[in-house]
């Protein structure tokens, strides 16, 4: 269990989507010992996402909620479900497809990117432009999006194509969306680098060599690291920063080598 490390958003209603695992469940942990009550989405795996809502009931209100969020009417449908239980002051879009293990890694380009586009570009968009209109009608709140810490300079093979296309987009429309609903709402984006969640603990020993050596910091990094990150932006100490992409990443230390990720 995260220790509670300030009340600074007590009290105030948050949804975390993609909550069901890695980065989403760490967040919403953050959240939740900030004092965030929580709205936990989950598709794939909502079991997964019923279980860390038990765990958090400790501390905050939480709802669970289920949506596929490739599903364009069952988003609306999605919307409205979350404001039956409450104006939300925080959205944090974490969901994104796994295109890098399981049956999913073995789709063809094309496909991946549709899946991604969908997911994590679209469905951003959406729910970002939805509830942030409501904040912006309300007067307050704050929006923090999930993009990619190399979208903005590369990186070679197909893994990199889609990565930098969807997660460049994403940055791209947080800083706009950010101009749109200011100076009511605050919308920022975090841009990871080498995390290890579920494809990282399975990655071979090459992929554990480049993900240490591309950061400052000589480590893969923790969902946790970008979950202390999103925690900062949604909490008023973060009150004077908008429309941002911030690098979680150790300090990005670059790379000359031209493999594929995959």
């Amino acid at each position: 269990m995260t220790e509670k490390v300030t009340n600074s958003l007590s009290g105030k209603w948050a949804l975390v989507t993609g909550s069901s695992g890695g980065i989403g469940s760490a967040i919403a942990r953050e959240l939740a010992a900030a004092g965030d009550n929580l709205i936990l989405h989950g598709n794939r795996h909502p079991e997964n996402a019923e279980r860390l809502a038990e765990e958090l009931r400790q501390q905050i209100e939480v709802r669970v909620l289920a949506c596929d969020l490739a599903d364009s009417g069952g988003l609306d449908r999605f919307i409205e479900s979350v404001l039956q239980v409450a104006p939300l002051d925080v959205l944090v879009n974490t969901a994104g497809v796994d295109v890098l293990t399981g049956d999913t890694a073995e789709w063809p380009f094309a496909k991946k990117l549709a899946a991604l586009w969908q997911v994590d570009v679209q469905a951003t968009i959406h729910l970002s432009r939805a509830f942030g209109q409501k904040m912006k009608d309300r007067g307050s709140g704050c929006i923090v999006n999930i993009g990619w810490d190399q979208a903005e300079i590369g990186m070679a093979g197909e893994s990199g194509e889609y990565f930098a296309t969807v997660k460049g987009a994403v940055a791209a429309f947080s800083r706009s969306l950010a101009k749109s609903l200011a100076p009511a709402v605050r919308v920022n984006c975090v841009a990871p680098g080498w995390i290890k969640t579920k494809w990282g603990e399975t990655a071979s020993q090459y992929w554990h060599d480049r993900a240490t050596k591309e950061s400052l910091a000589g480590r893969w990094g923790t969902p946790e690291d970008v979950a202390r990150a999103v925690r900062f932006l949604a909490s008023p100490d973060a009150d004077f920063i908008n429309g941002q992409v911030l690098h979680v990443d150790g300090g990005f230390a670059g790379s000359s080598d031209k493999r594929a990720w995959s």
